[in-house]
């Protein structure tokens, strides 16, 4: 346990950023999701939205959860599935 008053407060500190990140990486996966499960269905206006709205959460986790590259490899991967439906 820390014994630093410094210490303590960046435990805390620490806590509540992970908490954030948690949910930004939450929202990230689930939009993900979204687009595989709609591109599964076969639907494909509904995948087409579900890419755009996952596209928007994934470049907004850039610099939080999340390198640029990465970010840009996950949302080619999601169009090259919603693309491959036509």
């Amino acid at each position: 346990m820390a014994n630093h008053k410094s210490s303590k407060k960046r435990i805390v500190v620490t806590e509540k950023k992970n908490a954030v990140n948690n949910a930004r990486r939450s929202v990230v996966k689930t939009a993900a999701k979204k687009v595989l499960i709609a591109t599964e269905s076969g639907d494909k206006a509904s995948a087409t939205t579900a890419l755009r709205n996952a596209e928007s959460k994934i470049m907004k986790s850039v610099g939080k959860v999340m390198p640029k590259k990465r970010a840009a490899r996950k949302v080619s991967r999601l169009a090259k599935r919603v693309a491959k439906m036509a």
